[in-house]
């Protein structure tokens, strides 16, 4: 487990990232790539959404250009105060604390749930995709943008000092785990990088 697996460490380490969050952010997860992985939600412009690990609000903001109704929610207030800034104005978004291991929502609560830049640092990914499998309607989807495991053995070995890096086929054994459906994938790239993030989506079984 990486040294950041651990929400104590997790939330110390974002009360100093917050400040800058954004500026390092648009070097490793562009807006194209938001974009591309927020497509595959197949969003129509009414479902309510759940944004799990929301930081800053940047997928937030991505899925507010496509739904009126998204709930953010995060275990860091500093993250959290810097997504309150980003949207201030728009009153179709709310922002609560939680713990994506243990969602403070009820079952049957969102027609569609998001991650991204938030699966690394969980204790247990396949808990938290259980919960936002619970927190979805049935037929409901969920994205998850998490980060690619490098090529060369030495950000390997640097990769898991530090965080959950995991390859497709770990992220689809997770997403089966946790009991979805028509499970598919999608490396994200941009012109800084290639290939550091995996789009993963899943649909809720219906029975």
């Amino acid at each position: 487990m990486g040294v950041l697996e651990d929400k104590t460490r997790a939330r110390y380490f974002y009360k100093y990232l917050s400040k800058v969050y954004d500026r390092v952010n648009s070097f490793i997860f562009t807006e194209p790539m938001r974009d591309r992985a927020i497509s595959m939600l197949d969003l129509q412009g009414e479902e309510a959404v759940l944004d799990v690990g929301c930081g800053t609000g940047f997928g937030t903001e991505g899925l507010l250009a496509h739904t009126d109704d998204v709930v953010g929610v995060d275990q860091s207030p500093h993250q959290l105060s810097k997504a309150r800034e980003r949207l201030v104005i728009d009153e179709e978004v709310t922002f609560t604390m939680g713990d994506a291991e243990r969602l403070p929502f009820r079952t049957d609560s969102f027609d569609a749930a998001w991650s991204s830049g938030s699966i690394e640092y969980w204790p247990n990914p396949v808990t938290g995709l259980r919960e936002m499998r619970r927190v979805v309607k049935p037929g409901g989807t969920v994205v998850v943008v998490g980060p690619n495991y490098p090529d060369s053995r030495i950000m390997q070995a640097v990769a898991d000092a530090i965080m959950l890096f995991y390859t497709v086929e770990e992220i689809d054994e997770m997403f089966g785990e946790a009991g979805y459906e028509d499970v598919d994938h999608e490396i994200l790239g941009s012109k800084y990088w290639s290939d550091p993030a995996i789009a993963s989506v899943g649909t809720v079984p219906r029975d």
